[in-house]
């Protein structure tokens, strides 16, 4: 068996509806399905029925904690350092906190919270041609001085 790539994240949130309007909102997914009152389901691309699934807990729910095992973040992908720097300034606009920026190295990402706490990272990894020939590929700075 091989796997082919990871499918889709389900996120535990209070209101699943609520939450997909923020995901449609702030990221620009769509909504592909809804199981009302206890799932959203959500996609960036039109070739797959969903990437994000959202499901609803109810409006006592704890949020995430640092402290538990589970997930860290989500990362999205975007296709150039261009579409990052746009993002940035479209979140900014939409009074969503960026929360940090990280140099990876080989990659660049901006981070922050949706309405239920749970972190999303929005980066742009540089072509595998570009990544450095030795050493750590997660440490270091982007080779070319950037604003995101």
């Amino acid at each position: 068996m091989k796997v082919k790539n990871l499918g889709h994240v389900v996120l535990r949130v209070r209101d699943a509806e609520a939450s997909a309007r923020w995901y449609e909102q702030v990221l620009g997914l769509h909504v592909t399905y809804k199981i009302p009152g206890r799932m959203v389901f959500l996609s960036s691309r039109d070739d797959t029925s969903h990437e994000l699934a959202l499901m609803s807990l109810g409006p006592n729910a704890a949020g995430p904690s640092a402290d538990r095992v589970g997930l860290y973040h989500i990362g999205w992908q975007l296709e150039s350092l261009e579409d990052l720097t746009g993002l940035r300034a479209r979140l900014e606009e939409q009074g969503v906190r960026v929360a940090g920026i990280g140099d990876h190295g080989i990659s660049l990402g901006v981070y922050v919270f949706d309405p239920d706490g749970n972190e999303l990272e929005f980066f742009y990894e540089l072509p595998p041609e570009e990544w450095p020939s030795s050493g750590d590929l997660f440490t270091g700075h982007f080779p070319k001085p950037v604003e995101v």
